[in-house]
């Protein structure tokens, strides 16, 4: 098979065959608008919100290999990508998020002063989430704090304020983040443990199964905190009563902690985000 083109190599590096790092950030801050605007935010924030998710986790896919670019080849998932390969050289990749952070951020500048201002948490957070997985066995907790951060600045674009009750929905994708990426984590956790990458999922060890329940319990008990503050009704409950039963399908994918399973359980999370922003959606159209 001949070795791909540089703009091959370079939509390989940003993930851009593999949406579900996209879709994942992406349905927390289309509930944040959503609820923000109490229905329909207005069409130039959606248009930001979205084409900056997708900026920014490209951005942080870029940093991520460059961060890993010498364990990536000793993992079998990751010992095709760009970095390890070649086909990428690391200035042109570090060129490539570069241009994604300033693209991102001539976005926000379309938005307030306020929002100005969190991005720049957003681009510190992105950043240094890689670096986290040599230092700690929570990399999985700055991964979260990085892909809810999309929420106050919803707020903040659309509103220009932060309610407090903005922060029950930012804890509770937290929990959710961590609990779905100790899934993608144990899909690795052999690799890792080889090659000195530190996760969630060799923290928790034989835990595992059950701290994840933890999370998603905590996940949704805050989205009904959430609901109640932010007075939403039936059609909001009824989204949340089908992802937890979305999150009871995971647990029953990763029972036997088989990596395929797991992988397919942390795929399957789009689903849990796409019912919840259906419910926020149908709740305020009705």
């Amino acid at each position: 098979m001949p070795p791909p083109s540089k703009f091959q190599a370079l939509l390989q590096l940003i993930r851009f065959d593999k949406p579900i790092g996209t879709t994942l950030l992406l349905w927390p801050t289309l509930w944040a608008l959503w609820i923000a605007a109490g229905g329909v935010p207005d069409v130039d924030l959606l248009i930001i919100f979205v084409l900056g998710t997708f900026l920014m986790r490209s951005a942080g896919c870029v940093v991520n290999d460059l961060a890993d670019r010498h364990w990536d080849g000793e993992v079998n998932r990751t010992s095709g990508r760009p970095l390890v390969t070649g086909t990428v050289t690391p200035n042109e990749a570090r060129a490539l998020f570069l241009g994604l952070l300033l693209a991102a951020f001539v976005l926000v500048l379309f938005t307030n002063p306020l929002t100005v201002k969190l991005s720049f948490a957003a681009v510190a957070l992105a950043s240094t989430y890689p670096f986290m997985k040599r230092y700690t066995h929570l990399p999985q907790l700055v991964l979260g704090a990085a892909f809810s951060w999309g929420i106050p600045m919803a707020f903040a674009a659309q509103t220009n304020e932060l309610p407090n009750a903005l922060w029950l929905i930012y804890l509770g994708n937290l929990a959710w983040t961590v609990a779905y990426d100790t899934k993608y984590a144990m899909v690795d956790r052999e690799d890792d443990l080889v090659v000195g990458i530190k996760s969630t999922a060799i923290l928790f060890g034989r835990h595992d199964r059950l701290i994840v329940a933890l999370l998603q319990l905590g996940f949704l008990g805050l989205m009904v905190a959430a609901g109640q503050s932010f007075h939403l009704g039936a059609a909001y409950y009824l989204g949340l009563v089908i992802a937890a039963a979305l999150c009871g399908y995971h647990q029953y994918l990763i029972r036997e902690r088989d990596p395929d399973a797991c992988f397919k359980a942390f795929l399957h999370n789009n689903w849990v985000g796409a019912v919840i922003f259906a419910g926020i959606a149908l709740d305020y159209a009705i």
